[in-house]
């Protein structure tokens, strides 16, 4: 069973950048469909960017097109999310999910916040 383990939040003014990780163990990250999904306070989670699990293709939420980049480096069976020019609407939990056929697994997430 494969774990996974975000890094990478914290506090950033607006317009700033963050690289958030994460990190599988006990699997290949790479045989999965791999994606990023957020949760602001009082809102329900929803889905932010994706990549599939050949790596040939990526999605990615309208609010965040242009600012937010998925990518994996299989080598460190690691998925990175580089959020660039953020917004305090950006706050919010952010979790990982690798997404197998009836397989769905999450990590624990990392608090993003954006404020000045």
């Amino acid at each position: 069973q494969i774990q996974l383990v975000e890094s990478g939040g914290g506090l950033v003014q607006p317009g700033g950048s963050l690289r958030l990780s994460c990190a599988a163990s006990g699997g290949i990250v790479s045989i999965y469909h791999n994606k990023w999904y957020r949760q602001a306070p009082g809102k329900e989670r929803e889905f932010v960017a994706g990549i599939s699990w050949g790596g040939g293709s990526t999605n990615y939420a309208d609010s965040v097109k242009g600012r937010f980049t998925i990518s994996r480096d299989s080598a460190k069976n690691t998925v990175y999310l580089q959020m660039n020019s953020l917004k305090p609407e950006h706050t919010a939990v952010y979790y990982c999910d690798a997404v197998r056929n009836v397989e769905d697994y999450w990590g624990q997430g990392t608090q993003v916040t954006v404020s000045s």
